[in-house]
């Protein structure tokens, strides 16, 4: 049985928390694949909105197990903040989640670490959101990290104090003024810790090819997007993971002929949080405006999200580097009242006209070539069928389909699960 994929095709924030809940009816399995409590999914019905940050979005629905992979990078305190809040909904977690032995957990050191390297660049910070992940990962490939596994040892605190007094030796080396209270960190790490126990911990790799073997229905969720992706993002400006296709292979071992289909998810304009570059970006009315009705603030940060355009160029790009079989295009509804749409269907790269991406994508380097096309001005957000989309929307979704030669299935309308239509 295939292993179905749903990744970002963007910088993130694309609506892929709402999608796996969609999704998660037809699928017995949820599982994360890689990125820690950097990532925020937003899930919205019955008038709650839920944000889960490692938690995998199908935690919601009785049908489905959930596991966090051994991708996933694991913050015990926030994890509580988690279930403490899941608690109030009566959901059967000791069944219902499932933790992968292999998964890093990201110690309070990592984040004060984390914190002193962001603020040692000065003006070349990379935008980070300070929850310890790129130090984590880097123990990780250090072949310096604990795991979720280590908690089932004796000597787990041993390992701990080693791991913390390395940190906090790096962070003396950065030279910044870091103001913390370890001992107050670490009695909230470690109230977190015995909460993580009582979960059910598994060797994910062999659990799910078990699940692969009697039929099961697995969708991997991925977190973050595809231009964050540590090897094919927009470097250095990228998250310490691959959020591409091929992160669901390290970060859960599935193998690759294994994987079925690729659910690609992308806004119909584009945002992205915090440093880097973003060649559509809009500094003026219609950005702010895109910004105000997308509601678009991080849902871990609440950092406000640079908008503009769709970029066509990138997105190809994602679609091809991840083997992306559906699409579906979020906040169409958000786009309601703009007379005309713009579509950045190429770049002019050091005085050539190229529609590929290129390794700089940097405002000096790089700059957008537009198609336009009509607006539509009706409220997308009471339609509940394809049939009811304005004409001029479908010939959108009809020309994107066309450039990327692969189907949109889905088109949401809003941020709750019933907003949403199926082609």
């Amino acid at each position: 049985m295939a292993v179905d994929l749903l990744l970002g095709l963007q910088w993130g924030d694309e609506g892929k928390g709402k999608i796996v809940d969609v999704l998660t009816k037809n699928y017995d399995i949820i599982a994360r694949f890689q990125g820690g409590p950097n990532a925020g999914h937003t899930l919205e019905f019955d008038g709650i909105k839920h944000v889960l940050h490692t938690i995998p979005s199908g935690i919601f629905h009785k049908n489905a197990l959930n596991i966090v992979g051994n991708g996933v990078v694991i913050d015990p305190v926030i994890f509580k903040k988690e279930l403490d809040n899941l608690n109030k909904f009566n959901l059967d977690l000791n069944a219902k989640l499932l933790i992968s032995r292999k998964a890093h957990l990201i110690l309070p050191t990592h984040r004060l670490l984390d914190a002193a390297s962001e603020a040692s660049k000065g003006k070349a910070k990379i935008g980070s959101t300070l929850k310890g992940i790129g130090p984590t990962y880097m123990d990780k490939t250090g072949r310096n990290g604990m795991r979720v596994g280590d908690l089932e040892l004796d000597n787990w605190k041993d390992k701990y104090r080693a791991l913390s007094d390395k940190h906090e030796a790096m962070i003396d080396f950065h030279n910044v003024d870091i103001q913390y209270d370890l001992n107050e960190l670490e009695t909230d790490f470690f109230d977190a810790v015995k909460e993580l126990k009582q979960l059910t911990f598994i060797d994910s790799e062999e659990y799910l090819y078990q699940a692969q073997k009697s039929g099961k229905k697995i969708l991997a969720e991925g977190a973050q997007g595809s231009l964050l992706d540590i090897d094919f993002g927009t470097y250095p400006y990228v998250t310490s993971s691959n959020t591409t296709a091929a992160g669901a292979c390290t970060g859960l071992g599935v193998p690759p002929r294994n994987i079925g289909g690729v659910f690609g998810i992308f806004k119909a304009y584009t945002t992205r949080v915090g440093s880097g570059p973003f060649p559509t970006e809009l500094f003026d009315e219609v950005g702010a405006t895109m910004g105000r009705v997308g509601n678009e603030f991080g849902a871990t940060t609440g950092r406000p999200r640079r908008c503009g355009w769709l970029d066509l160029v990138a997105l190809k790009y994602a679609v091809q580097i991840n083997g992306v079989s559906e699409l579906m295009m979020m906040k169409a509804d958000v786009l309601s009242g703009f007379k005309t749409i713009k579509v950045c269907t190429a770049y002019k790269y050091k005085g050539e006209k190229v529609s590929h991406l290129p390794y700089n994508i940097e405002a000096e380097n790089v700059s957008p070539v537009y198609k336009e096309m009509k607006g539509w001005e009706k409220d997308l957000t009471k339609m509940t069928s394809a049939d009811e989309l304005p004409e001029t929307l479908i010939e959108y979704i009809n020309y994107l389909e066309a450039e990327l030669e692969i189907p949109i299935k889905i088109v949401s309308v809003g941020p709750d699960r019933k907003q949403t239509i199926h082609r």
